[in-house]
């Protein structure tokens, strides 16, 4: 018999296992949103009746035909390799700024790319070349907005979402996709546009074995309508450091009668590319158990930053501030 010594105190090895099927049985049944071997997902033929066509002012009066994505998600594959990952493809089709549209259809959605930054210049000039590769084979009409914070408080990506979310809506675009730097989606049918709910894009990273940790994730890459974001007003602005932000979030959605979706898994892979832990925040727990008390009052209506400078780089465009 096998018999585990801890502190001062024996234990036979079935004594041990019983504890920890006690432990996680209790863990189950007080938060069982915290496990997620099944959840719920949009079906492959209903993916795009679920897009909402949305465009800014300048591409609806543009002439033509409506892009076709029909095949674009049907015939989703693999494409995070070498060809996409390595160089910028075509470089010419890519308009000041870091925007694009299609030139022989009209697209049918509008969407911005909103990436929170600081000190990541290996893992941005990866994403820049991998995600200008993708985005343009989905016919979609985008625009990277990069928004870095130039001071040197505890890194703020909730404000800086709130500030990149300002911005995009400056510029109409009716779509938002809320973007971490070191994510990149593995398959072609993740198509980059928002859909009539809030949508959780990586429920199925590499990191976590391609498993999704708990039903209300929602964080690393989500789309949300402008005006949904709008109407949650935003984002906490309390979240100094890593974590938390997202949680509050998805209270925020949920406080709102949002309920969240997901494409199937095989849609949803992405890669996490390597890099440092980020420095945790402290007062995160502290902050989410009174989420609640502060959705009408901390968000997109208490944001104060200053807007250092706004550049058109030839890949995105640069909103440096200080938070």
């Amino acid at each position: 018999m096998i018999v585990i010594k801890i502190g001062s105190r024996s234990f036979h090895i079935y004594e041990l296992l019983l504890l920890g099927g006690c432990i996680t049985l209790f863990i189950y049944l007080v938060l069982p949103y915290r496990f997620a071997s099944h959840y719920d997902y949009i079906p492959d033929d209903d993916i795009e009746r679920m897009l909402l066509p949305q465009v800014t002012p300048n591409v609806t009066h543009q002439q033509g035909f409506d892009c076709s994505y029909e095949e674009l998600i049907i015939g989703s594959r693999f494409v995070y390799d070498a060809h996409f990952r390595e160089r910028l493809l075509h470089s010419e089709q890519i308009q000041p700024g870091g925007e694009y549209q299609p030139e022989h259809c009209r697209a049918r959605y509008s969407t911005a790319i909103i990436v929170p930054y600081r000190q990541r210049e290996e893992q941005l000039h990866a994403f820049l070349t991998y995600m200008h590769n993708y985005l343009r084979q989905q016919l979609i009409h985008y625009r990277i907005f990069l928004v870095e914070q130039y001071d040197r408080k505890p890194f703020n990506r909730a404000t800086l979402f709130n500030i990149g979310a300002q911005v995009a809506a400056e510029y109409d675009f009716p779509c938002l996709i809320l973007h971490d730097v070191d994510l990149m989606p593995l398959n072609s049918g993740q198509i980059y546009a928002c859909t009539e709910r809030p949508r959780h894009m990586c429920s199925a990273l590499d990191q976590w074995r391609f498993h999704l940790p708990y039903r209300g994730l929602f964080g690393g890459v989500v789309a949300i309508n402008t005006a949904q974001f709008q109407m949650i007003n935003g984002m906490s602005n309390l979240y100094h450091g890593w974590g938390g932000e997202d949680d509050d979030l998805y209270e925020r959605l949920s406080s709102h009668g949002y309920d969240i979706c997901r494409f199937p898994p095989a849609y949803s892979e992405y890669t996490m590319l390597k890099h440092k832990p980020e420095v945790p925040n402290a007062n995160r727990n502290a902050l989410l158990h009174a989420a609640a008390l502060r959705f009408d009052t901390d968000g997109l209506n208490s944001l104060v930053f200053t807007e250092v400078e706004r550049r058109l780089h030839s890949l995105f465009t640069h909103i440096l501030v200080e938070t």
